[in-house]
């Protein structure tokens, strides 16, 4: 661990895109001169022994996504020109000694999807103007502070909000302005002082007393509640009803005590049925969205009868929940005696979705743990994997089909590549990693291998083989390191796998040869007609698009160029794709050079071959 104090020479580092300090011995104030780093996306100083006030000169950060200083010892107040920082994603300023009322120019911090004010010494109301953030869908935390009055009545456009705590305040008034958040997963506004009735909407049906203790004139049962004026008859009707509860609680606790020890025996004595022995465990369930199931609706339906696929992270069940919700479950096969904690694909996996939204990655509903066994709960996608589609023939991509799965697949790796701070390698991408919806749209799936750049062991050479066989960019064999340009290989990989029907070492490719290899020779050496090479089933059916799919062989190949430095970003892919269709009918024109930096010039005699009709200048191309 570092210690000492920050230096403030980091000011002069004005290129710096992230600053990551979490976890440390750091002690002092935050040195002011952070500001002058201008370029910042990221500073994450959680968990130190840092003082003083937050650093006005933050306000001149304005490219800062996530701002994490958690966990410290800050006093004073919120700057109150936060509101100007309009990129911010994330703002985590809890367990820590700040004062004062949340600013109210918060509410211009348009694209904020988690704040977390919690455990700080935060007075006053809440601003109205927090009800405009309606792009929060993570998290909203304001607990354990000392706010008071009302919840604004722009809280209920909270509609995509996940998790709403505003737990221990002296908050006041009525609850019914949340009464429509069905996307809400978990609240709590315990010890508060809420009056009146519980909005009677399934969301607080569902919702259990322990989240609404601690309100005196709030009335959580219907049936037996009488709101009386005079505070001691209510005190004495409060008392009682606390007392029944709790004799109440003891009598249901003993017997489910009683039937889960019967449960565990029954479990027990049969060896053979481990279904039954998983009954038996407590399950911990973590939601990150709303859930209308159970644990038990989930283990109770994971039959060999309910599989769906197998793959090196774990098994995937097909499961039909009582109210008719099909969803995928993922039960993680068990970690061996011994192996390093670098194979916990579990935490991978919740790590890399559990605060991430994009419509081409899979949507991680929640995971389950009983100590032995994990489960991963995801939105069930349709027709499958692009494996399934194209070798197994279950159903048939046209050109126009393929083109929209693997532009989405783009987007969504661009997203982890270039969005999320700090930036996300999959590490396994593939056709059998890219899941197929009813529009055929396209969703990134199986982040069991993924890690976050700015990880301390991104860098470090790994033990555990990352990717699979055929998709595995060179490079890994001889450094055994994967960074964002090995995930562009693998998507490469993947397109030469649409456009020509064939896995990366597929039988049918002469002589053993790896797709990369096979399509070289016959393009290069043999100067073979292209058509010869994509699937005859596609060319039947979309042969009039022969032109599209040529270009699309174009970024194909630049992303599988043996030398990372010379493959284009996801970013520069997804451009180019989108380039593709919009510049359809119109590629015997002339087009200006398209200016991608981050592949050069030696790629420029494959980009001639392979886009004969466009204009190619120094690490350029244009199709």
């Amino acid at each position: 661990m570092l210690s000492g104090q920050i230096p403030p020479q980091i000011g002069l580092l004005q290129s710096l895109s992230f600053l990551e300090l979490s976890e440390n011995r750091f002690t002092g104030e935050i040195p002011p001169e952070i500001g002058h780093c201008t370029e910042l996306e990221m500073v994450d100083l959680h968990d130190n022994n840092l003082q003083g006030e937050i650093p006005s000169s933050f306000v001149s950060l304005v490219e800062l996504n996530v701002l994490d200083l958690s966990k410290n010892r800050i006093s004073g107040i919120i700057p109150k020109n936060f509101g100007e920082l309009k990129s911010l994603n994330k703002l985590v300023l809890s367990k820590n000694y700040i004062t004062g009322v949340i600013p109210k120019s918060l509410g211009l911090c348009k694209d904020l999807q988690l704040l977390d004010i919690s455990s700080n010494r935060i007075g006053g109301s809440i601003p109205d103007e927090i009800g405009q953030l309606q792009g929060l869908d993570i998290l909203l935390n304001m607990s354990w502070n000392f706010l008071t009055g009302p919840i604004p009545e722009g809280f209920s456009k909270f509609s995509k909000l996940a998790n709403l705590d505003l737990s221990h305040n002296m908050l006041m008034g009525s609850l019914t302005v949340l009464a429509n958040l069905d996307s809400l997963a978990s609240l709590n506004v315990s010890y508060n002082n809420f009056s009146g009735f519980l909005p009677d909407t399934k969301i607080f049906q569902d919702l259990p007393d322990a989240v609404f203790v601690g309100n005196p004139e709030l009335c959580i049962n219907r049936t037996n509640c009488k709101i009386s004026t005079s505070s001691n008859l209510h005190g004495i009707q409060s008392a009682k009803n606390l007392i029944l509860l709790v004799v109440l609680s003891i009598t249901v606790t003993t017997i489910i005590v009683t039937i889960g020890v019967i449960s565990l025996i029954k479990t027990q004595s049969s060896n053979n049925d481990s279904n039954n022995e998983e009954r038996g465990l407590d399950w911990e369930i973590t939601p990150f969205q709303k859930l209308n199931f159970s644990v038990h609706d989930i283990v109770s339906n994971l039959s060999d009868s309910n599989i769906v696929g197998k793959g090196c992270s774990g098994v995937v069940y097909r499961v039909e929940t009582p109210l008719g919700q099909v969803i995928a479950v993922k039960k993680l096969w068990p970690m061996k005696k011994g192996e390093r904690p670098e194979r916990d694909l579990f935490s991978a996996e919740v790590t890399a979705l559990g605060s991430i939204r994009h419509k081409n990655i899979v949507r991680l509903l929640g995971c389950c743990n009983n100590g032995k066994t994990k489960l991963l709960l995801f939105d069930y996608i349709c027709h499958g994997s692009l494996t399934a589609a194209l070798h197994e023939k279950k159903v048939f991509l046209d050109w126009d089909a393929r083109f929209k799965i693997i532009l989405g697949a783009a987007h969504g790796l661009a997203y982890l590549h270039h969005d999320c701070i700090p930036p996300i390698v999959h590490r396994d991408v593939k056709a059998n990693n890219i899941l197929v919806g009813s529009q055929f749209e396209a969703f990134l799936a199986d982040f069991g291998l993924a890690k976050l750049v700015s990880s301390s062991d991104c860098s470090k050479v790994s033990n555990t083989v990352a990717g699979s066989y055929g998709y595995i960019a060179p490079e890994y064999g001889y450094s055994l390191r994967i960074t964002e340009k090995s995930d562009v290989y693998s998507y490469g990989i993947v397109l030469l796998e649409v456009l020509t029907g064939m896995e990366p070492t597929d039988h049918r490719i002469p002589n053993g040869a790896h797709i990369v290899s096979w399509i070289n020779q016959e393009l290069r050496e043999k100067h073979t007609e292209f058509t010869t090479i994509l699937d005859p089933t596609l060319l039947q059916r979309s042969g009039t698009q022969a032109q599209e799919m040529l270009q699309v062989l174009g970024v194909a190949l630049l992303c599988v160029n043996p030398c990372p430095k010379e493959r284009p970003t996801m970013k520069d892919v997804t451009a180019m794709l989108k380039e593709i269709k919009h510049e359809n009918g119109e590629c015997e024109k002339p087009k200006p050079a398209v200016h991608c930096s981050s592949f050069s010039r030696s790629s420029e005699p494959l980009i001639r071959f392979t886009f004969p009709f466009g204009i190619v200048s120094s690490n350029c191309c244009c199709v």
